[in-house]
């Protein structure tokens, strides 16, 4: 369904992700997906070609420059090598940028690591319309909530380990403060619980699966993308 593509960062770095289109592309709405700390696999592009399905044009820049992996210490090793600010400041918005250019209105979505980067990307990409974050959060010094223009959905875990809920409520102070819109969702669920991969033997202790919340979870965010969106 999708294929890579390169984008410039507004420093001018070149910067390739995984680009997944509707069946009608032109001038259709735009998301930019920002991974989990695994890198660029094959679920978080099956996420992209969930949104195209759903009529939006849907890119995932590489942050990792070609790395994955399924391991959780090198998941850990790649994602603390990670440059969040340029991440988010340069990659990230380069991606909202080139989808600018293509769709009347682009959003951003992130998961878990991805999470926290949406809301990075949305203190220093103006030209975003909206952001559905997924259970991350950077640590809240690093959050300036006046300069988040856009409305603001948020999926959040109580028994998530990794991000505790608490931050949350924290997190809606600041937002609150500023004045920014927001709509958060808390689920009884453990960190992961939308990413389809997280079941069974293999996927990492803290994190579990839940289709019915994760179900729900989709439900919200295409009404909220389509709401601000169009």
């Amino acid at each position: 369904m999708g294929n890579m593509v390169s984008f410039q960062r507004p420093d001018g770095g070149t910067v390739s992700g995984y680009l997944a289109e509707p069946a009608q592309a032109s001038h259709a709405p735009a998301v930019v997906v920002i991974q989990e700390w695994w890198g660029l696999n094959a679920q978080i592009r099956g996420v992209a070609d969930r949104l195209a399905l759903a009529g939006y044009q849907a890119l995932v820049p590489d942050l990792y420059r070609g790395k994955l992996t399924v391991e959780e210490e090198e998941a850990h090793h790649l994602m603390t090598g990670l440059n969040f600010g340029d991440a988010a400041g340069q990659d990230v918005r380069g991606a909202v940028q080139y989808l600018k250019a293509r769709a009347p209105k682009v959003g951003v979505t992130g998961f878990c690591m991805g999470g926290a980067l949406t809301l990075l990307t949305m203190t220093q990409a103006p030209e975003a319309d909206a952001a559905a974050v997924w259970y991350g959060c950077p640590p809240l010094e690093y959050i300036d909530a006046s300069k988040i223009q856009a409305p603001l959905l948020g999926h959040w875990a109580t028994q998530d380990e990794f991000f505790k809920i608490d931050i949350v409520d924290g997190l809606e102070e600041k937002l609150r403060a500023a004045g920014t819109r927001f709509e958060f969702h808390r689920y009884l669920a453990h960190h992961g619980f939308a990413n389809e991969t997280a079941v069974g033997p293999g996927r990492i202790a803290a994190t579990q699966f839940d289709a019915v919340w994760a179900q729900q979870a989709w439900d919200r965010t295409l009404r909220f993308f389509g709401r601000t969106l169009g």
